[in-house]
């Protein structure tokens, strides 16, 4: 009987074991997701300013979108807190509306076009998504995950951190990718740029330096003109 028991017992505890590692790889994007504003943002307005000013975005990126995502950034206190990357789907996708910053060395170091999701809109994306098969694109901040080889090569997982808002990016398989109808002859043929399925889709020549620069854990910030979206958002901080 003793060994019985010292049997089940041994069992037990290799299955919490697994139980612990299973929540615990998992854990992050929870953790992200429920992490609302608590930084009192009067304190930081100099040190977004001189950031914006530093990284010489003006003319570049809007002071507000810039803001916006800084302090939502701020208040994430993501892994990997050397880049932040801005997509402004406030813009037509003729304009290059995405922008890789390196916050430690104060530059901007890409600035390219991306696509929207196909659903989302024509040539600017008008309409936004968290649901399964919408073929939209969400709004707002995500933290980039893992990398994998999938139907368009080297890609990355991003994890959407605002429930009810982005938080089903996962499970929709929304993911950085390069495509080939995300480029500047796209944009000529046919006066915007190709749609994905939801997934924010970058120039194929750039996709693997891109990837390669915001994996693991840095932050994405989705800027929209959707009202809807700042009224539900818990990391927005408007003027």
């Amino acid at each position: 009987m003793s060994d019985y028991k010292n049997i089940r017992f041994f069992q037990t505890f290799r299955w919490l074991i697994v139980l612990i590692l299973v929540v615990g790889t998992s854990c992050h994007t929870s953790f992200y997701a429920y992490n609302k504003i608590h930084i009192e943002h009067n304190s930081l307005e100099k040190e977004v300013t001189e950031k914006y000013n530093s990284c010489n975005l003006n003319g570049r990126i809007p002071f507000e979108v810039f803001r916006m995502a800084m302090f939502g950034y701020l208040n994430i206190e993501p892994k990997n807190k050397n880049v932040l990357t801005i997509i402004d789907f406030s813009k037509p996708s003729t304009e290059k509306r995405f922008y890789l910053i390196d916050l430690k060395n104060d530059t901007l170091l890409i600035n390219t076009w991306v696509a929207h999701g196909k659903n989302s809109g024509e040539d600017t994306a008008v309409v936004f998504s968290n649901i399964n098969n919408s073929r939209m694109s969400s709004p707002g901040f995500f933290v980039t995950a893992e990398t994998y080889e999938g139907s368009h090569g080297y890609s990355l997982r991003i994890d959407g951190i605002e429930k009810h808002i982005n938080n089903k990016a996962r499970k929709r398989f929304i993911v950085i990718h390069g495509a080939d109808y995300v480029s500047e002859d796209f944009i000529k043929k046919n006066g915007r740029l190709g749609r994905s399925w939801g997934c924010p889709a970058v120039p194929n020549e750039l996709s693997k330096p891109i990837i390669d620069l915001i994996k693991n854990g840095s932050c994405i910030f989705v800027n929209v003109n959707d009202p809807e979206y700042f009224k539900k958002s818990k990391l927005i901080v408007k003027e």
